[in-house]
């Protein structure tokens, strides 16, 4: 099936809506508008961007978004039905609603009569003249209508002949696409397959009498959403149970992003929809962008991604036993299910106590060096790193250690400088929640000795500033090197105060980002291993970024 003949997909954006319900996730009126452009990038067709009248931060976001709109997606404004015994041409939200501007408007409405009779306190039939008289109304004003059925699986299953009646007073009053909701993330596979089989059935045996079948404009043929959460840790299999049984529409958030446990993934859901169901979501193209895209929103909502999330996750194609190195190396479909460049990611070849000749040849290869087995040097990094792993050393975590180890083996380790000692001195104060930390560095740079010192609020902090003062009139570039991260480990906490500690730096400049690490029983010394490795691959990326380095075997 060609990318032109495959059917197509709805998929439907609420990252800025639902999730931003997060727990620990606030962003501002730009954030969400970088957030917006970039899945306008990504080609998704329906981006809900928040509820209009609910707060003054979506109010300016859907102005922004109308003086300057996107260029491929479509701005998706959100609101409730109308309250209890009132108009929907009288409902102050609706007004807000309106002007957002939005040519699609979603509502959302309740399924379950237990909803109805506790949270709306009114009446099931009530409840059904809010449902139709909002969307009558929306419509009138010309908008187009997603009704976004709330708690529609428990809603179902209590009792389904009254949820059923909440979708059609939803058809009759026009609404184009019937969003089922499985709101508590409750439900399995299994049911969600049955129960969105039987509305499809349902909504077809409807749509095929009169006045349907003769008035197409005033009665649009509505199709089928699926909106889950991830209580059950199912939302993303939920989504494809759904489509498999006549869904068209996916509602979801990029990496899932939402309230509780989150939404069903999308950055899990478009592939899986693309490259394995065979519909179109997005363009190949674009699709390609999947994994940047996941990342840089993690960046905007200040949440590390999740390294080992399927598809975009750093480790979703990193291979570690040696057997999986060998066979990917031959051909990477023995280990990885689809090829990571199709959603923009990258095979990675993790270093570890675990690997063989291949991990270490492969990785070689990435550093720009060409191993072979025959080399002896390939032996000894391979038998050095299982030595140093053993010590308690990390080099999947820590890759720019690695290279810096195996260049050393190799020969090819520029020494840009000497550290001959250090000193570091803290002053804790009773009732201060940080502490006064001062070092003292002696460091040698083409056979000159320079001594500094260095304040800090801790003393990796001091011990980093002093060591960028004493080299940065030799290596200017170390000033725009930043420590961005700083993770501790005791590995033997049964040892006590003698424990093994392995400290693990990351380090940046500009896009470039690497990790160091240093184990020791001392955490200053282990520290200390760290930073210092972490400052030298530093300079080595900038100074020695040179071609393929053949290593041969004679």
């Amino acid at each position: 099936m060609t990318e032109n003949s495959s059917p197509q997909m709805w998929i439907y954006d609420t990252t800025l809506r639902d999730g931003m319900q997060c727990e620990g996730l606030s962003v501002s009126i730009e954030d969400k508008l970088r957030i917006a452009r970039s899945l306008d990038r990504l080609g998704i067709p329906f981006i809900e961007g928040g509820w209009p009248g609910a707060n003054p931060k979506d109010v300016q976001f859907f102005l922004h978004l109308q003086e300057e709109p996107l260029q491929n997606s479509e701005i998706v404004a959100f609101c409730s039905t109308r309250r209890p015994k009132t108009e929907a041409s009288t409902e102050p939200m609706l007004q807000a609603i309106l002007g957002a501007g939005t040519r699609w408007v979603t509502i959302f409405g309740k399924s379950w009569d237990l909803h109805v009779i506790e949270s709306l306190k009114t009446t099931l039939v009530e409840n059904l003249a809010m449902i139709q008289d909002t969307i009558e109304y929306l419509r009138i004003q010309g908008r187009r209508i997603v009704y976004d059925a709330e708690h529609w699986f428990d809603g179902y299953k209590h009792n389904p002949d009254y949820a059923l009646q909440t979708l059609e007073v939803a058809i009759t009053a026009g609404a184009e696409w019937l969003v089922l909701c499985d709101t508590n993330g409750g439900s399995l596979p299994h049911e969600v397959s049955q129960i969105v089989s039987s509305v499809v059935s349902h909504v077809s045996s409807l749509t095929n009498q009169e006045p349907w079948t003769n008035d197409k404009s005033r009665f649009p043929i509505p199709q089928i959403g699926i909106h889950t959460h991830n209580d059950s840790d199912t939302a993303v299999a939920n989504a494809l149970a759904a489509v498999m049984a006549g869904a068209r529409m996916v509602q979801g958030t990029i990496n899932g992003y939402g309230e509780r446990c989150g939404n069903a993934n999308l950055c899990s859901i478009i592939p899986n929809l693309q490259l394995k169901l065979g519909y179109k979501c997005i363009e190949n193209s674009q699709l390609s962008e999947l994994t940047q895209t996941s990342r840089f929103i993690s960046e905007v909502v200040n949440l590390a991604p999740d390294e080992h999330a399927p598809f975009v996750g750093r480790s979703a194609f990193a291979h570690k036993g040696g057997i999986h190195v060998s066979a990917v190396e031959r051909n990477p479909l023995t280990y990885e299910h689809i090829q990571p460049e199709q959603i923009g990611n990258c095979r990675r070849i993790v270093i570890s106590e675990h690997s063989g000749v291949s991990n270490v040849l492969a990785k070689a290869r990435s550093f720009g060096i060409e191993l072979d087995k025959q080399n002896p040097k390939t032996a000894q990094i391979l038998q050095r790193l299982k030595t140093l792993e053993s010590e308690g050393y990390q080099f999947e975590a820590a890759e720019a250690s690695f290279e810096l180890l195996m260049r050393s083996a190799l020969g090819s380790r520029q020494q840009f400088f000497e550290i001959k000692g250090f000193q570091v001195h803290c002053d804790l104060v009773e009732g201060k929640e940080k502490s006064h930390a001062l070092a003292t560095v002696k460091v040698a740079v083409n056979g000159k000795d320079i001594i500094e010192a260095a304040e800090g609020n801790g003393p990796v902090g001091a011990l980093d500033a002093a060591l960028r003062k004493a080299l940065v009139n030799f290596y200017p570039q170390i000033a725009l090197f930043e420590l961005t991260e700083y993770k501790v480990r005791i590995l033997d906490g049964h040892a006590g105060s003698s424990a093994k500690t392995r400290v693990l730096v990351e380090s940046r400049s500009g896009q470039q980002r690497w990790t160091t690490v240093g184990v020791s029983t001392n955490i200053l010394e282990a520290s200390y291993h760290a930073v210092v490795e972490g400052l030298e691959y530093g300079l080595f990326l900038h100074f020695c970024a040179i071609p393929v380095l053949n290593v041969s075997s004679s």
